[in-house]
């Protein structure tokens, strides 16, 4: 099922199926959002949870016992309920079955929220713990746009801009595409932007920390632009298609880090994950503005 949200400004399209964003265009037609490639990349928007990036031999361990998950969880495949629908907002859900129970021993409640205002579309999750137990989680967006967003410009017309006087911490990758136990320091040009150019992710994604709360995607050729906030999450992973010249870049907002290299995650001592008590709520959002 795909639902619409729609106002003065924008036109916004999500499916039932993950809840995923499908569509983000302008009054005027002009789409801001990867319509999906599959030479390249096949999705546009995948929410991610309960779990961010891959764990080693798709495993992990908890209380002793090993469990099977795949990249990025399983939200992203499953078909979530309508609780609420008009022009500007848009509420699915979705709870723990018996198959998400084989994968991951934990009962929950996933609420998906959309929020159309002006320019701005917000995302909102709540996760409920419906266990006896902490639940332990990793929870993310992984929004593609379209760049360059102006047709006639190219994709190194475009800069990632951040907030002056950000020092922004990456997560190095290892060979394999595992968190490696090395952080440097991520230069920025000017003090506030990367220049974009294909080859920055032949290795996989680019993984930061610190980087404030917002980043924008801008060319100094065109008024069209987006700012995304992701101020609610510890990182923010940069990713495109490794060794192509795909025409997208992907803005993640992360709550924790993918497995290390090598390593068969213990759910209970991964120490950037959410450990969430019995009966509690958390609540992340993010929001990209459309310029």
């Amino acid at each position: 099922m795909i639902y619409t949200l729609k106002n003065s400004s924008l036109t916004v399209l999500v499916s039932s199926l993950g809840g995923e964003l499908q569509s983000i265009c302008t009054k005027d037609g002009l789409e801001y959002l990867w319509q999906g490639d599959p030479k390249s990349w096949n999705r546009h928007a995948p929410n991610l949870f309960p779990y961010i990036g891959r764990l080693t031999n798709g495993e992990y361990t908890y209380r002793g016992q090993m469990y099977h998950l795949n990249q990025h969880g399983f939200l992203r495949n499953m078909e979530l309920t309508l609780i609420s629908h008009s022009d500007t907002q848009l509420v699915l859900s979705v709870t723990d079955t018996e198959e998400t129970k084989e994968n991951y021993p934990f009962s929950f409640h996933f609420t998906l929220t959309y929020t159309l205002n002006g320019t701005t579309l917000t995302t909102s999750y709540k996760i409920e713990n419906k266990s006896n137990d902490t639940m332990y989680f990793g929870l993310g967006g992984h929004p593609g746009f379209n760049v360059p967003i102006d047709t006639n410009l190219s994709f190194e017309d475009y800069s990632l801009t951040f907030e002056k006087g950000v020092t922004p911490k990456q997560t190095l990758l290892s060979e394999n595409y595992f968190i490696s136990d090395e952080v440097i320091s991520y230069p920025l040009d000017d003090e506030f932007r990367i220049p974009l150019r294909h080859n920055l992710f032949d290795h996989d994604a680019i993984i930061l920390s610190e980087a404030g709360k917002t980043v924008g995607i801008k060319s100094d050729l065109s008024d069209h632009s987006i700012v995304f906030d992701f101020s609610d999450f510890h990182y923010l992973g940069l990713w495109q298609t490794s060794n192509s010249n795909a025409t997208f870049l992907c803005i993640e907002p992360w709550t924790s880090l993918p497995s290390k290299d090598g390593v068969v995650t213990d759910l209970e001592t991964q120490e950037n994950l959410i450990a969430l008590p019995s009966g509690k709520i958390c609540k992340k959002e993010w929001a990209v503005q459309i310029n």
